[in-house]
């Protein structure tokens, strides 16, 4: 596809800002004293929609019929297309319009260092493979968190994913629940683990596949089924819905976890790690409470955050 500038658009909406500094390579480190009032975490929201809507418009629309991959990250079969490099620059740049002071954490780019404790972290297509094959389960996910740009450290406060090809939009804010096109959401109860419908998702290295194999031959004999639709933040926010029951993944960046896991939280789901951790790309468990607990003691004994599947 071209890699001109992406048309001119109405900048999103606006919210207070203090003045603008410098910005680096350098994540950002510091976190704010206090979180932001209910309001402004309900207008980082509505800014999180409007973001991942927009991005996800420009993907949708700028899809060529035949995708090529424009670079390859972590393995051969992990490609980047330019799609995901413009979508990305158009994230940033409304960021840095409406939020000059905040820091930027995105899967393609440079980090920003911000001066407000609040770091905006955004994944351009979650689920680029799908794209490139043109599978309909990707998405853009934006979201906003306080503190370090780690998901054991922050504290998520909105954020937005937007299933580009149906046009679904989940959101949610830290104590003001999550939505579906405004719609609210919760969480299944609890059933039986061997009536759970599960949600996973592998990773792009040989050697951790290899191992995410062994692990699912532990879980899945013990379970519903598995699903692996490949967008770890569409999985998350399908659990949120009730379209699944629980999910699990190895190897999660925190572009891929931010967004989807507090529309999962906000919607009553446990998320969680193992061995008393907080999620992250270690393992990230969800769903509800009792069931989550099971699985996690079901991951535990797999050994599924062993050497096995380290990169």
């Amino acid at each position: 596809m071209s890699t001109d500038p992406t048309p001119e658009a109405a900048a999103p909406t606006a919210l207070p800002a203090t003045p603008h500094t410098s910005s680096s390579t350098t994540p950002p480190t510091s976190s704010p004293t206090s979180l932001p009032d209910d309001a402004t975490i309900a207008a980082l929201r509505a800014l999180a929609e409007e973001l991942a809507t927009e991005a996800g418009a420009l993907v949708r629309d700028g899809r060529p019929d035949r995708v090529e991959v424009a670079a390859t990250k972590s393995s051969a079969v992990d490609p980047v297309t330019e799609m995901d490099r413009a979508s990305e620059e158009l994230l940033r740049e409304r960021i840095a319009a409406a939020r000059p002071d905040d820091g930027i954490l995105g899967e393609e780019g440079a980090d920003v260092v911000g001066t407000s404790g609040l770091t905006w972290v955004v994944d351009p297509i979650d689920g680029t493979v799908n794209y490139l094959y043109g599978v309909a389960s990707y998405a853009v996910s934006v979201a906003v968190v306080a503190g370090p740009p780690d998901p054991a450290r922050w504290t998520a406060l909105a954020g937005a994913v937007h299933s580009v090809v149906d046009g679904r939009t989940w959101a949610a804010a830290r104590g003001q629940g999550a939505t579906r096109d405004g719609r609210a959401l919760q969480v299944n109860r609890p059933v039986e683990l061997s009536a759970c419908l599960v949600g996973t998702g592998f990773g792009y290295a040989a050697s951790r596949r290899a191992d995410q194999a062994r692990v699912l031959t532990h879980v899945l004999p013990r379970v519903r089924d598995i699903r692996r639709l490949g967008s770890a933040a569409i999985d998350l926010c399908l659990l949120a819905e009730g379209r699944l029951d629980l999910y699990y993944e190895r190897g999660l960046n925190p572009w891929d976890l931010a967004a989807g896991a507090l529309v999962a939280a906000e919607a009553g789901a446990t998320v969680t790690g193992l061995r008393g951790e907080p999620a992250g790309s270690t393992m990230a468990v969800a769903g509800a409470a009792p069931r989550v607990a099971e699985l996690v003691r079901l991951l535990e004994e797999a050994d599924a955050d062993g050497p096995g599947g380290a990169l």
